[in-house]
C-alpha cells in the first residue's frame, strides 16, 4: 500500500469529519504499537499502515457520545 492509497476522499467517508479521522488512525496505531492484535495479517507493515487500511476496510469505526456534547 503506498502512502497516498487509499486517499483523503475515500477515508474521510468513514469518519464525521477530518478530525476524526486522524483521531481514528493515532489511536489504532496506538494500540497497535502497544500490543494490540492487528485485524488484519500484514507482515512488515508500520502501525500506522495497518491502522489505515483497517479503517478503510470498515474493521475500525468510531461511536460519538451525543451525551458529553451537551
Amino acid at each position: 500500500m503506498a502512502i497516498n492509497e487509499p486517499g483523503i476522499q475515500t477515508l474521510i467517508k468513514r469518519a464525521d469529519s477530518a478530525y476524526t479521522l486522524v483521531m481514528m488512525v493515532a489511536k489504532r496505531s496506538r494500540q497497535l504499537i502497544d500490543g494490540a492484535q492487528p485485524l488484519l495479517e500484514r507482515e512488515g507493515q508500520k502501525p500506522i499502515a495497518v491502522a489505515i487500511e483497517e479503517i478503510d476496510r470498515g474493521l475500525v469505526t468510531f461511536h460519538r457520545n451525543l451525551e458529553d456534547e451537551d
